[in-house]
């Protein structure tokens, strides 16, 4: 049986969250405005060649207008991490957009990511992790790989509609949208995607997002959590991923960021992983990752894990 691990960082910047918490454009904190580039991806390269991890990265292509974003970029696909492709514009109601609009972001997004790293990507993420069978179809015409969006998990649907349903009541507007509830029938372990997106069948690799396994109910493996739940939690938390065999740790920029640090105290009351410090966060993935290694996992980018699905 497969035994792979693989650890991936959403770059989505600061705006990203400003947005989806319903916040106006005013509350983007004035020195943290690149904080995800400036500190977190930082942080997440310092973490992976500390403990001699491959990553994937995924960034959304519009970021890559500022140079120093685009060498950092650079450098990691020189280290050896992988670059995915997470549109260009990270539109969150991307899937309610026309195939042209979809078509755009998608071919935008690589276009970007090649000019600045030399490469095309061959992985995709889109933004919300939400899909539907037109987007990937233009995914994978686009010549992706692999697709790793799909998250069949209860707990974060239900977490998520409650999140909508409050920013609502307070008058404000996400930019976010909720999946449809199929999405939680999808296979919670690497398969070729069938006629619909949640089948088994032999088109695109999809490799879904972490769920735990059994009786925890597929609750969710995702940076989120891991740091949430602390060290002595995340380890916990991922034993009862044992058994899969690929265990897709999802992350993002900010799972690494420092409020006080970065300049980001203004979304603390929205972003509860901010309530942790960056050490806390640290120790809470390194004791992931030892569980994981113990257990005799071998850690791969998400390119390599869909060539052994293939």
């Amino acid at each position: 049986m497969l035994k792979l691990a693989a650890l991936s960082v959403d770059l989505d910047e600061v705006n990203n969250y400003v947005a989806i918490h319903g916040l106006l454009p005013s509350a983007l904190p004035a020195h943290g405005e690149h904080a995800i580039y400036d500190h977190g991806l930082t942080r997440f390269e310092t973490f992976f060649r500390e403990l001699s991890l491959p990553a994937t990265f995924f960034a959304i292509g519009k970021d890559l207008a500022r140079a120093e974003n685009r060498t950092k970029l650079s450098q990691l696909a020189q280290s050896g991490h992988e670059i995915g492709n997470h549109t260009f514009s990270h539109l969150y109601d991307l899937t309610r957009r026309s195939p042209d609009v979809q078509a755009n972001e998608v071919r935008a997004g690589a276009d970007a990511i090649e000019a600045a790293v030399g490469t095309r990507p061959v992985g995709f993420r889109s933004p919300g992790y939400t899909v539907n069978e037109g987007l990937l179809e233009i995914v994978a015409r686009e010549g992706a790989r692999y697709d790793s969006s799909v998250f069949p998990c209860p707990p974060y649907y239900l977490a998520k509609s409650a999140a909508l349903s409050l920013i609502a009541m307070r008058g404000d507007q996400s930019k976010s949208i909720l999946d449809h509830p199929r999405v939680l029938t999808a296979p919670a372990d690497p398969y070729r995607i069938g006629r619909s997106y949640r089948t088994r069948g032999t088109g695109l690799v999809e490799l879904p997002v972490g769920v735990t396994r059994g009786f925890s109910g597929r609750l969710p493996y995702i940076g989120t959590s891991v740091v949430l739940w602390g060290e002595t939690g995340a380890r916990s938390l991922t034993r009862l991923m044992l058994g899969r065999p690929l265990v897709n740790l999802v992350l993002h920029g900010i799972d690494l960021c420092d409020a006080e640090m970065d300049g980001l105290t203004a979304l603390t009351p929205h972003q509860p992983d901010l309530r942790r410090s960056c050490a806390q966060k640290r120790a809470a993935l390194t004791a992931a990752v030892q569980v994981l290694r113990a257990a005799g996992y071998s850690f791969v980018t998400l390119a390599e894990a869909a060539r052994h699905v293939a």
